[in-house]
């Protein structure tokens, strides 16, 4: 018993591209990656003096690695131009950040929309202080969104460049905070 030259064997037709592998995505594939970012940072000051610093849109941005622009665009609206390194991808990205459903001095909800040549990054963040004596606890918990070149290259990098950014913001806050209150 022969069987003709065009029957396949086996689970219906699994013939692929030459060359491409199974479970890898083409080039030209969307790529995209969804992660948890969570922190908590610990101020020396009261819960206002912090929120006035998280409110203070040339602190921030100057805390900001990367970032070359935030301007006010509308109520607790800016535009954001930033660049950024992951791996082997750098690109500069273009977007709006918006301070939502403020609650002052407490909390607020922090929605991040970029895009850039290497990708697209949306995000939504909600930031708490607590304090307690004096001391001030900023609470970070949200999700990120990642799309395109920046998901494929740095998927497994991008929880710790995301954590490396936010101490490095935080720090620089911190720093500010310090200035401002001692003078130096």
């Amino acid at each position: 018993c022969t069987r003709p030259p065009s029957t396949s064997v086996g689970r219906g037709d699994s013939r692929r591209p030459p060359g491409r592998r199974v479970g890898v995505p083409s080039h030209n594939a969307i790529v995209e990656d969804t992660m948890n970012v969570t922190g908590s940072y610990t101020f020396d000051a009261p819960a206002q003096q912090v929120w006035d610093l998280l409110l203070n849109t040339e602190a921030v941005a100057a805390c900001v690695p990367g970032c070359e622009s935030l301007e006010p665009i509308g109520e607790n609206k800016f535009r954001a131009s930033l660049t950024m390194a992951i791996s082997a991808v750098t690109g500069r990205y273009e977007g709006t950040v918006e301070m939502a459903d403020l609650v002052p001095p407490s909390s607020y909800r922090l929605v991040v929309h970029g895009k850039g040549k290497p990708g697209i990054v949306n995000g939504g963040t909600n930031i708490t202080l607590t304090e307690a004596h004096g001391i001030t606890t900023v609470a970070i918990d949200g999700t990120v969104q990642v799309a395109g070149t920046i998901a494929r290259v740095g998927q497994r990098l991008l929880g710790g460049v995301s954590k490396m950014m936010m101490d490095r913001f935080f720090n620089c806050l911190k720093a500010r905070l310090e200035h401002q209150r001692t003078g130096t």
